[in-house]
């Protein structure tokens, strides 16, 4: 049950100066510690409820569709997946406006013998890129994953967007190879658990 909007994960950082330091003094330290420059990035994400989520597919519609919509049946699974726990949509927001968001998904992971989550979307709008949305969208997914209990998260990107998520930690996997299969959209049913497969 949705009790309204969830408080931010990751509020906007105010950072004070001390002494006299202009931006340049604070990226030239920065760069000297091996650490990134300091920047206030101003945006606020938070968690959306399921009857909230035009909020941020909005954004992802443009960045995808081209503004199309996507079909209600759809955008009705998506609200029964994020209902449910197995997806999650987390919005930036700059003085308001929604300028980005990612949409996490949760799964379980034979192999490593646990949860674990999936980056699916992450769009930041053209004019809110290199400020920190990008960054304050992955510190609110590594938030929400050490609240649910997952260690592991992956992403799949194009070789754009590489150089961002290596940035913010995240590795090549050496031997993994994305496969993908095209299926027709009017699959002829499943069968039963205990049913051969035709």
């Amino acid at each position: 049950m949705d009790r309204g909007p969830h408080p931010p994960l990751h509020a906007p950082r105010r950072r004070r100066l001390r002494g006299r330091r202009d931006d340049r003094g604070r990226v030239a330290a920065a760069r000297l510690r091996g650490e990134r420059p300091l920047r206030d990035p101003g945006f606020e994400v938070r968690l959306v409820a399921a009857d909230r989520l035009p909020e941020g597919l909005g954004l992802l519609e443009e960045a995808l569709r081209e503004g199309e919509p996507v079909p209600a049946p759809f955008a009705e699974e998506l609200r029964g997946a994020v209902a449910r726990g197995d997806l999650e949509m987390l919005v930036a927001r700059e003085e308001g406006a929604v300028v980005g968001v990612a949409l996490l998904s949760y799964g379980l992971n034979v192999s490593a013998g646990g949860a674990f989550a999936s980056v699916e979307e992450l769009h930041v709008r053209p004019e809110a890129r290199r400020r920190g949305a990008g960054r304050a969208l992955l510190a609110a997914v590594e938030e929400r994953c050490a609240a649910r209990g997952v260690s592991y998260v992956e992403v799949q990107t194009d070789d754009e967007a590489v150089a961002f998520y290596e940035a913010s930690g995240y590795e090549r996997e050496e031997g993994v190879l994305l496969l993908s299969l095209g299926l027709p959209l009017h699959a002829p049913e499943a069968p039963d658990a205990d049913g051969p497969y035709p």
